[in-house]
């Protein structure tokens, strides 16, 4: 397995990249291995700092970086020598498994629709992130940013997307997948939500199990899987980071707080494209890096690209 990084891309670049790079290299399979895109001189410069031997990775030399500013969809154009650029085209041909970046997550996703592209059938990709459960485990809530107005067969759809990756990279044997409503009842919610919860209780590609309402998604009493539309989602995923922060800040030492760090995850994945593509968090120093790094191993052997495939498939032959 061959493992694409951007060594460019984030706030902490590329210092922060390449020491999480160093992390993760001793817990790696055997068998996977990094391919780093950036500058080559800068990376070896903090490599040998770290006293990490450059020869336990490749690097592909970059002469352009995409910045947090750049308009991502004319940069990518632009910027043709970028790390990320450069990146996403090695993935397309099949030269790297997997390609993450805590880069420009416009840029990133530009990439992913412009190179892998979404898989045939995906209506629009998405991006999950997980909600710690106050029983120890973890619940995925899609979309968590990358669509703000949705159509109600999306929402459908994400509930696919998030049982398929809930299955396959938590390991969850059969999902519970709730629609994010103001009530627990049917006939609650706005015209969206309404229209979405008629086609997902009529879906036959994931385990339904109705509404559920902002107060009890931490509880795991639910569900496994939390679908919205990316506005709501990211609005959620912001607020609940911004808790973990005052938690912080305030000095309040807690177990289940403590598993909102964003740290801890480093990444996601883009559900819905041909290949895996996992963005991190723009502020990502070396452990979220690390995590990152990790992350992006996980979903390529879970092969998840081409489990939403076949299920795709299996549902248009249904």
């Amino acid at each position: 397995m061959r493992i694409g990084i951007d060594v460019m891309g984030g706030d902490h670049a590329p210092d922060a990249i390449v020491q999480g790079v160093v992390q993760a290299y001793s817990e790696l399979a055997e068998g996977s291995r990094m391919v780093l895109f950036g500058d080559k001189a800068k990376t070896l410069a903090i490599m040998a700092q770290a006293g990490f031997d450059a020869a336990q990775v490749d690097i592909v030399h970059t002469t352009q970086v995409i910045e947090m500013g750049d308009h991502p969809a004319k940069t990518f154009q632009q910027k043709p020598d970028s790390s990320i650029a450069v990146g996403f085209h090695t993935l397309a041909k099949k030269e790297i498994d997997g390609f993450a970046s805590a880069g420009s997550t416009g840029a990133m996703l530009v990439g992913a629709m412009y190179t892998v592209k979404s898989v045939e059938g995906v209506v629009r990709p998405c991006i999950p992130t997980f909600i710690p459960q106050t029983n120890g485990k973890l619940a995925l809530l899609v979309d968590a940013g990358l669509n703000a107005d949705c159509k109600p067969e999306m929402l459908c759809q994400f509930g696919m997307l998030g049982s398929i990756y809930a299955k396959n990279v938590l390991g969850i044997e059969n999902p519970r997948v709730a629609l994010l409503s103001n009530g627990e009842e049917e006939e609650k919610g706005n015209m969206l939500t309404l229209a979405a919860h008629g086609l997902m209780k009529n879906s036959r590609n994931f385990n339904f199990v109705g509404n559920i309402e902002p107060n009890k998604i931490y509880f795991g009493t639910i569900a496994d899987v939390i679908v919205c539309d990316g506005f709501v989602g990211n609005i959620v995923l912001k607020q609940a980071e911004t808790m973990y922060m005052l938690a912080h800040k305030q000095g309040v030492k807690n177990e289940f707080f403590d598993r909102f760090n964003y740290e801890l995850y480093g990444g996601m994945p883009v559900i819905g494209v041909n290949s895996t593509v996992i963005i991190g968090h723009g502020h990502s120093n070396a452990q979220a890096v690390k995590a990152m790094i990790l992350q992006t191993e996980r979903v390529v052997k879970a092969q998840l690209a081409e489990k939403v495939k076949i299920a795709l498939n299996n549902n248009a032959h249904a």
